[in-house]
Formats: C-alpha cells, sequence, structure tokens
C-alpha cells in the first residue's frame, strides 16, 4: 500500500486521528517515534525555523521541505501550502502537481490569497484544479479560512466546505472552529471527513472524537512551545543565571537518542 493510500485509510475509518505538525526533520522523527501514525507540515513554524515570518516561504521552499519531511519518516506527511503560492486555478494545479511528484501522501489547499479571501465560485474552482493536479496522488484537504481572518461568518465557512466537497476534496478544514456547537453544525452539513486545529477553545480530543471529527492538528503549536522554551532557558541563564532548564533538556537529550539511535 502506497503511503498515500495509508493516508487517506486513515480518513476513512470513524476513529479519530492526531496529525500534530512537524517545523524540521529532527521533530518529524521525534513525533513518529512518539508513535502518531501521520505528520504535517507548519508554514509558520517551517518559516521560522529559517529565521522567517509565516507567508514569506515560496513555493519550491514549502514544497521541498515537505518532501524532506516526507523522506525522513514511514508515517505518511501532509504539505501546509498555504493557498499553493497561485490565485489562478492553474497555479493550484502546479503546485500541487509539483508536491504530487514527491513522496508525499497529502497537501492542503486555502481560500485566503495572503491579504483576501477569494469568491467562493473561485475558491471551489482552486480546490477542483488541486484535485486534478493531484491525480490521486496526494489527499487534498480544502481549508476555508473565514473565521481565523476576522469573517465570523459559520454559514459562509460551511457553504464553502459544501462547495469544495463538491469539488473533489478529500478532507475538509476550517481553522478557528472553536465550540461543539459550531463543530456539530458543520459535521452536520458535510460528509467528507472535517479536520479540526487545536486553537484556545477546541474542545479535548475525546469529545472531537464522539462529535465525529476524524482528524486534528496543531498547526504551529509544538515549534511555538519549542521555541519558547528556549526562550525561558536563555532568559534564565541571562538573568537570574541559573539552570533550572536542565530536566527539560534532560527529556530532550533521552527522546532524541531513542528516536536517533
Amino acid at each position: 500500500m502506497s503511503v498515500t493510500d495509508r493516508f487517506r485509510a486513515l480518513h476513512e475509518t470513524d476513529e479519530l486521528f492526531l496529525m500534530p505538525n512537524a517545523w524540521d526533520v529532527g521533530s518529524a522523527r521525534l513525533l513518529e517515534h512518539l508513535g502518531f501514525r501521520a505528520i504535517a507540515t507548519t508554514s509558520s513554524g517551517s518559516a521560522a525555523a529559517r529565521g522567517r515570518l509565516d507567508g514569506e516561504l515560496d513555493r519550491e521552499a514549502a514544497v521541498g521541505h515537505g518532501a524532506e519531511l516526507a523522506a525522513a519518516v514511514e508515517v505518511p506527511v501532509s504539505a501546509d501550502l498555504e493557498n499553493c503560492f497561485a490565485d489562478p486555478a492553474d497555479g493550484v494545479a502546479e503546485t500541487i502537481a509539483a508536491a504530487a511528484a514527491t513522496g508525499l501522501a497529502g497537501a492542503s489547499v486555502e481560500d485566503w490569497s495572503g491579504s483576501t479571501i477569494y469568491e467562493r465560485e473561485h475558491a471551489a474552482e482552486r480546490v477542483r484544479a488541486a484535485v486534478e493536479g493531484a491525480a490521486g496522488r496526494l489527499v487534498i484537504t480544502a481549508r476555508a479560512e473565514n473565521l481565523i481572518h476576522d469573517r465570523d461568518d459559520l454559514d459562509d465557512t460551511i457553504a464553502r466546505l459544501q462547495a469544495f466537497a463538491a469539488a473533489g476534496a478529500d478532507v475538509l478544514f476550517a481553522p478557528g472552529l472553536r465550540s461543539a456547537e459550531q463543530i456539530r453544525a458543520v459535521l452536520s452539513s458535510v460528509e467528507a471527513p472535517l479536520s479540526v486545529l487545536v486553537v484556545p477553545g477546541v474542545p479535548p480530543v475525546s469529545e472531537l472524537a464522539e462529535l465525529g471529527v476524524r482528524r486534528v492538528s496543531i498547526g504551529g503549536a509544538f515549534a511555538f512551545a519549542a521555541y519558547g522554551a528556549l526562550v525561558r532557558a536563555a532568559r534564565e541563564l541571562l538573568d537570574p543565571g541559573t539552570y533550572g532548564y536542565g530536566e527539560l533538556a534532560a527529556l530532550g537529550r533521552d527522546t532524541i537518542a531513542a528516536a536517533f539511535g
């Protein structure tokens, strides 16, 4: 079974699975070692690893990063490809085709241009182009970005997800869904598997599973948690000059030894 088929199969059961986001090869291998069955990239985390801000990587960098992670682990890897680095549908197809030529198992396409939300019809056309560009070689996740870009319109979000499903998307994703009521409303309106992003207010994993959510991801949260630990340790070393970070460092060192040995 190909890695894409294995990834697709994870979405075809009634069991929720967790898909954390890695930001480099080391984090991907650690997450695989810890037992996660699939991994995603994170645009914000991979940009930070290069000293850049989210949205500052180009198509070559994003696809190359995803391919690098996919080559480093055996579990399926899905690439965060933002808006596929193109406004026109044919540009989306080109980006997805490039991703499909790597060892990636999946990729996502957003309806956010970087400055505005695409009109619904054009957004669905772009999803259709992604599906055609993948030609079955990738699991395509279609993202409705309303809720994380100050467009608190659940009805429009649902309509977009429905249009994306009709365009052939394998998985639907509306980052910014928070309450059980919102998630239940989406699930009752679509048939394709739903992925949920962990943000403040989202119910715990056990409740998401009961609701019928199929997949959970975390965006750049683990990457920023790691950088947060670095900041905290560095500030402790600078002032007051103590070494309380040693216990956390030992955990990291021991886990790396087990995962990479």
